[in-house]
């Protein structure tokens, strides 16, 4: 009866689509795991095809590349080497399954399916995969391993399926994507299943971004007493080996290294950052562009740009009209010379005389107001687009999630762009985002310590400076106010009436209603960005454009 196990988690990064890439990082974490001296190493969920592969996977050619590249990788372990625990898509039997496979002694050693797919948020397995049966425990070298993926452990049917037919340690391969509090969740659920089987636990989760997903790793591993024995660093790939050992008839993980926990803001921070350099990197971009206005939320974009890509990889550009202020030139100025960035600086005044002479015949007096106020954004995107075509640089869009959700922004003008990193984060936690960054500095980043965001900055009153002494509380409530009805309306779901007993004005609340329904449209139209929040607008939170129910109110 074998006493001792030595089982190692591969964090890793994979890439969506890339299986020659994530094969090979597969094989060198094996070869890691080899020198460690390994029995088996632990990888997460569709590893060999990088999560999620959305509709991707239902390509045959995709299916079949994956299946050879797997069958290629299960001969190299007859090598005596470690043996491996895989995550990929899987055919048997004219179905396609999220599969967790042992490869060892040469082979396929064994095949457990994915039996809970998730159907929710921006989850849609249900979609692509055909659902596994309840698994048996999957025999490694005398030890039975209870091999359950990612949701399967979020309810406690696979669990107590294992346990019954003599499970000894339950192995979770994950791909779980970051939410803010999220972690804490993941844990008390790891807790749960821990008690109700009386088996320690060893949880994987794949680390990085992919398109408006980010994944924060943080894999664990519970013991019996539900006690922390390791855990893996966050927003970075890890590697742990771990020696478990059979104590009377129980298997105990010794103690190993226990990563700090990142959370609340410094969480949604590296997030971004995460984000980003994985979306940049990932799809080749030499670097970013972005308008930088002398404002709070183009300065927190950039210095999460250079901490994610670095100083060289970052021009921003300066656009001023002759609304713009003195203080903002100066602000922006000062944030990139702290950030180490290059600054452009291209007036728009030029182009707004020629709009309103091409459009003076057809608009007459109608270019001024809104019409006007909206030419400014629009040239200014004319101006950052060109820049990117020229460049190959992709353009960051700076608008908040507060904006966003009232439609406080202008088509094809500021919300031009392919990727956003405040497209979640709400103004208020803007500001909380910005003081944190001036005062914290962790590894990680690739930007400057120290004060980057002006306090002048965060201290000022925001605005779009489209007209004379315009400020954002003009138009809309005051931001701590209206996210606080936001967070009700959109994360809360909650009604007219309970958003109102929460001690909101009826009016403003009916309002925020409105512009939040009416908006849609324009969000259909929004770049990507991080997901922080457990409803962020896009796959998360779907609603109809044309839609009469606002009326009842």
């Amino acid at each position: 009866m074998t006493d001792r196990l030595a089982i190692a988690i591969a964090q890793m990064n994979p890439t969506v689509g890339d299986v020659e890439g994530n094969l090979a990082a597969l094989r060198a974490v094996r070869r890691r795991a080899a020198e460690a001296g390994a029995d088996l190493v632990v990888t997460p969920e569709l590893v060999t095809a990088g999560y999620p592969p959305e509709d991707l996977v239902l390509k045959p050619m995709f299916q079949e590349r994956i299946e050879q590249a797997v069958r290629d990788l299960a001969a190299e372990t007859s090598d005596g080497g470690p043996a491996m625990l895989v995550g990929s898509p899987w055919r048997e039997e004219g179905c396609l399954y999220n599969a967790a496979l042992l490869l060892d002694g040469g082979r396929i050693a064994a095949v457990r399916f994915k039996y809970d797919l998730p159907n929710y948020g921006v989850f849609d397995e249900k979609r692509v995969f055909t659902p596994g049966p309840l698994p048996g425990p999957v025999n490694f070298r005398d030890v039975r391993l209870g091999v359950m993926v990612c949701e399967d452990m979020w309810s406690p049917d696979v669990a107590e399926c294992l346990g019954e037919s003599g499970a000894e340690i339950l192995i979770v391969p994950n791909g779980s994507p970051f939410e803010i509090d999220k972690s804490d969740e993941r844990l008390n659920l790891a807790v749960a299943r821990v008690t109700e089987t009386r088996l320690p636990l060893l949880y994987v989760n794949q680390v990085g971004g992919q398109d408006e997903l980010v994944f924060d790793g943080s894999s664990f591993v519970l013991n019996l007493d539900c006690s922390l024995a390791a855990k893996a660093a966050s927003w970075t790939e890890d590697f742990m080996l771990l020696d478990w050992q059979r104590q009377d008839d129980t298997w105990v993980c010794e103690k190993a290294r226990v990563a700090p926990e990142v959370e609340g803001v410094e969480a949604i921070y590296f997030a971004m950052v995460t984000g980003l350099r994985d979306y940049v990197g990932k799809n080749r971009f030499p670097g970013v562009i972005i308008g930088l206005s002398g404002g709070i939320d183009s300065a927190l974009s950039a210095a999460v740009a250079v901490d994610a890509l670095g100083p060289e990889q970052v021009t921003c550009v300066m656009m001023p009209s002759p609304y713009t202020s003195e203080h903002s030139l100066e602000d922006a100025a000062q944030a990139a010379r702290s950030l180490g960035t290059r600054l452009l600086n291209v007036p728009i005044w030029p182009a707004m005389e020629a709009f309103d002479k091409m459009l003076e015949p057809s608009l007459g007096g109608a270019s001024e107001g809104v019409t006007r106020e909206n030419i400014q954004p629009r040239a200014r995107a004319l101006v950052l687009m060109a820049l990117s075509n020229h460049t190959g640089s992709m353009l960051l869009t700076t608008g908040n999630k507060s904006e966003m959700s009232v439609g406080y922004a202008t088509l094809y003008g500021d919300m031009c762009g392919g990727f956003s990193v405040l497209k979640d984060v709400y103004k208020t936690t803007v500001y909380q985002l910005s003081e944190w960054r001036n005062q914290a500095r962790s590894d990680g980043l690739r930007g400057p310590g120290g004060r980057v965001i002006p306090q002048r900055i965060i201290s000022k009153a925001p605005s779009a400076e489209l007209k004379p002494d315009q400020t954002d509380q003009d138009s809309l409530p005051p931001y701590d106010k209206l996210d606080a009805v936001l967070h009700c309306l959109i994360e809360s779901e909650l009604s007219f009436q309970e958003t109102v007993d929460r001690g909101f004005e009826p009016d403003m609340v009916r309002r925020v209603w409105m512009l939040l329904d009416r908006a849609e449209y324009k969000r259909r139209q929004a770049p990507p960005g991080v997901k922080i929040s457990r409803r962020a607008f896009g796959r998360d939170r779907r609603y109809p454009i044309t839609n009469a129910f606002t009326a009842q109110l």
